[in-house]
C-alpha cells in the first residue's frame, strides 16, 4: 500500500456496502458522546476492496496499492444543512470537529509508520459540489494517478465522477498526521 482514498459516505451511520459488493478497507464512524471515531475493517490493508469506479479497459484503481477509508458524514452542505435542521447529528467533513480530524491523523500516521504511505497529498481540494465530476480540476489523469503515492480523495482519482470528501481540512489533517508520526 502506497496511497491512502479517503471517502465520505453521505450518511450516518455505518453502511452495508450492498453485502460488500463496494466495501472499502475500513470505514470510520462517529462516537459523538466518547468524541472518537469506532472503526470497522471489512479488507486487511494491503487487501483490494472495491470503493471506486473501475473502468474496463482503463487505469487500475481499486487494485493499484491503494487502501480506502470511508468517513461517516457528508461534504454536501444541503445535506449537511438539512440534517442540522432535523437536529440530527452528524460530521460535516469541511468543517469536522477537532476529535474527529486527530483520529483520522492518527490512522494516516500509522499507516505512515507501518505502511510508509507519504504524509503528503494533492493540492487541490475544492468544495462539493464543485469537487464532483472534475469541477475543481483536481481529477488525476491516469498517468499521474499511476504515479501517486500519499493520501487523496475519492475526487481525486480518475475514472471517479463522485466529488467526497470535498474541501476537508486537508492541511490540519496533514500536520496532525505529521506530529503524530513523530511521537
Amino acid at each position: 500500500v502506497n496511497v491512502v482514498v479517503l471517502h465520505t459516505t453521505e450518511g450516518r451511520s455505518l453502511p452495508d456496502y450492498q453485502g460488500g459488493s463496494v466495501a472499502p478497507n475500513l470505514t470510520a464512524v462517529p462516537d459523538f458522546a466518547a468524541r472518537k471515531l469506532k472503526w470497522y475493517q471489512h479488507f486487511d490493508i494491503d487487501i483490494s476492496s472495491r470503493a471506486l469506479a473501475n473502468l474496463r479497459g482503463g487505469v487500475e484503481t481499486n487494485t493499484l496499492n491503494v487502501c480506502q477509508v470511508e468517513l461517516v458524514g457528508t461534504c454536501d452542505p444541503s445535506l449537511h444543512a438539512k440534517w442540522t435542521a432535523r437536529g440530527q447529528a452528524h460530521v460535516y467533513w469541511p468543517k469536522a470537529p477537532e476529535w474527529a480530524l486527530r483520529a483520522v491523523a492518527q490512522y494516516l500516521a500509522w499507516m505512515n509508520i507501518h505502511h510508509h504511505v507519504p504524509l503528503r497529498g494533492p493540492a487541490l481540494w475544492p468544495a462539493y459540489p464543485k469537487s464532483a465530476g472534475n469541477g475543481g480540476g483536481q481529477r488525476m489523469s491516469g498517468e499521474r494517478w499511476n504515479a501517486f503515492k500519499g493520501v487523496c480523495g475519492h475526487m481525486h482519482v480518475p475514472e471517479n465522477a463522485h466529488g467526497d470528501p470535498g474541501a476537508i481540512d486537508f492541511d490540519g489533517l496533514l500536520g496532525f498526521a505529521k506530529a503524530a508520526a513523530q511521537d
